[in-house]
């Protein structure tokens, strides 16, 4: 990834709900076309699509958000796609908002039935995007609605560790479905190791599917700030590993050197 310039944006960002709807902006998918040429994926095998579509060609069953643009990701429906698309399209998410442009997690949003399949490819979500109509940045860090650092990991020594606090301050503001912060952060300063929080059957069926998706954007939040502090990153997955903090599950190891 290695593009220090979006670290700042992980500090400030928001999701954008309301948009300007004037039509002022046809500058916007060629942006969001050039941010895409520069997305990083987790799992590189893993075959991906995405498409930039108009206001009317996206549908919201619930809760629905009106923008002049959507971003609709697709995937080959292989191990870790879920988490692949998340840490693919946060990358989208902190560009957009460093360059101005509004930018929101659907995960309500499907694009219309006239919008043609992607081949064997599976839909997965779609984000919205324009020229925001409320303040595209907040002001401090105080203004984001999260979980303290010591509620999300058990890391010995990670406040007296500079590169470290950053890497998990950094991951602890990023955008989850419903704001559920499914996250944990076990291990070592040099290897991290991720963990998804358990839901029962109910929330499951709720939140299941995108909590996969919210692992992948927290893990895109560890690399940009790990490489900010100068750090080599590689995700691993440890074979037959076992989370070791209860009412989790183990989903990657961020190896740091």
């Amino acid at each position: 990834m290695t593009d220090h310039s979006i670290y700042e944006t992980i500090f400030m960002r928001r999701s954008v709900r309301k948009y300007d709807m004037t039509g002022n902006d046809a500058h916007i998918p060629e942006s969001i076309r050039q941010a895409l040429q520069k997305l990083e994926p987790l799992d590189p095998a893993i075959r991906t699509e995405h498409r930039v579509l108009a206001a009317g060609e996206a549908r919201s069953a619930l809760f629905g958000v009106a923008a002049p643009y959507y971003l609709a990701a697709y995937s080959e429906p292989a191990e870790g796609y879920l988490m692949n698309t998340g840490y693919m399209l946060q990358q989208l998410d902190l560009r957009l908002s460093q360059s101005g442009i509004g930018s929101c997690w659907l995960g309500m949003t499907k694009p219309s039935r006239d919008v043609e399949a992607a081949g064997d490819m599976e839909f997965v979500i779609v984000m919205a995007a324009g020229t925001p109509a409320v303040p595209v940045h907040r002001y401090a860090v105080s203004e984001f609605r999260r979980k303290p650092l010591a509620e999300l990991t058990n890391i010995p020594g990670y406040r007296e560790d500079p590169a470290i606090l950053s890497i998990l301050e950094a991951a602890r503001l990023a955008p989850s479905a419903s704001n559920t912060q499914p996250w944990f952060f076990s291990g070592t300063a040099g290897a991290i190791r991720v963990g998804r929080q358990v839901l029962n059957p109910l929330k499951a069926m709720a939140y299941g599917r995108m909590n996969q998706i919210d692992i992948g954007i927290a893990l895109c939040h560890i690399k940009v700030a790990a490489e900010r502090a100068g750090k080599v990153v590689e995700f691993i997955k440890e074979p037959d590993a076992a989370y070791d903090v209860k009412g989790f599950e183990y989903c990657v190891t961020a190896r740091l050197e």
